[in-house]
């Protein structure tokens, strides 16, 4: 049966969908942020039959794109989140809400099996959750066969399906490989899959149902055009975490406290690239949280020669 694990670590909650010693499905709960199928209280600062806007006491603000009904600035309303907010600087990307009659309530949980850390082994990365890591870093997922390069723009993440194998043959693998990807990686809203053309509609279905068999419904798509290209819209309610690294330096500090944990106990020394180190000396209770973790003092030096996720802990 599918488990779901659930490991609360610094900065961050991660969540993990186990399926016959794989992990199907993974997500990161960033700290702070409000959560989609939450209701919270706001004020209208923003009327508009479309796209109108509400704040919360927080100075969170959310958009709504259903707009504010009949309400005037200054109303008191209620608004269930439907989008959490997503890395980058664009207005759209603060997290979407509609108007409610419910009351305030937090989101809904995943219930789901609790991991310690620190722990004497590292239970996700033994299922692969390292790797899970690295594609997000890189976008890059390999397969028997070939490779995907995904890559968040915009408008729509894509997917580029390239092989070794003949293209019909990488047609039906690359559609299988891509919704699975899309699973692991949670990756939401809408999605190009660019597979090799096939002149043949035999194939191209192929491919279209290795996508409905490898991709958990709700999700729509069109059929595979004789260019090899389709289009799945699935609902959006967080960062994928592709999207999620690109936020990189954040990203790799929240990483990298969660590698140290699992490293011998004791005061350390964290060193990273200079960007990481500055996320960290911004969260005093980050370092405080991780003294605590790790049972000793923990001091920063930077190397501006490591790339950012090359991370690592020596004793102090």
């Amino acid at each position: 049966m599918p488990e779901w694990l659930i490991e609360r670590g610094i900065g961050e909650t991660r969540y993990a969908l186990v399926e016959n010693g794989e992990i199907v499905e993974a997500r990161i709960e960033v700290e702070g942020g409000v959560r989609a199928g939450s209701v919270d209280a706001a004020r209208l600062v923003k009327a508009a039959p479309r796209n109108a806007v509400a704040r919360d006491e927080s100075g969170t603000e959310y958009l709504l794109p259903r707009g504010s009904a009949r309400l005037t600035e200054g109303a008191v309303l209620n608004v269930e989140v439907t989008r959490e907010a997503i890395p980058g600087a664009e207005p759209w990307k603060r997290p979407l809400a509609k108007l409610t009659d419910a009351e305030p309530r937090p989101a809904p949980t995943i219930e789901g099996r609790a991991l310690p850390i620190p722990a004497a082994h590292d239970a996700l990365a033994e299922l692969g959750w390292n790797d899970v890591i690295d594609e997000a870093r890189s976008g890059l997922v390999r397969f028997p066969g070939g490779e995907l390069r995904i890559a968040a723009t915009a408008a729509m993440t894509l997917i580029d399906v390239d092989g070794h194998v003949s293209p019909d043959e990488l047609a039906v693998f690359g559609a299988r490989e891509a919704a699975r990807a899309i699973r692991r990686l949670d990756i939401g809203g809408s999605i190009g899959i660019d597979l090799p053309t096939s002149a043949s509609k035999t194939v191209r279905q192929a491919a279209a149902e290795a996508i409905d068999a490898a991709l958990p419904q709700p999700f729509e798509r069109t059929a595979v055009n004789g260019f090899g290209f389709v289009q799945i819209v699935r609902p959006r309610r967080r960062a994928s975490l592709i999207e999620l690294a690109q936020d990189h330096a954040s990203f790799e500090a929240r990483a990298l406290l969660r590698q140290v944990a699992f490293d011998p106990a004791g005061a350390k020394r964290l060193v990273a690239h200079p960007a990481v180190l500055s996320i960290l000396s911004s969260k005093p209770d980050w370092i405080d949280a991780f003294s605590r973790q790790v049972g000793g003092a923990v001091a920063l030096r930077a190397d501006p020669g490591l790339p950012m996720s090359g991370g690592y802990a020596e004793p102090l």
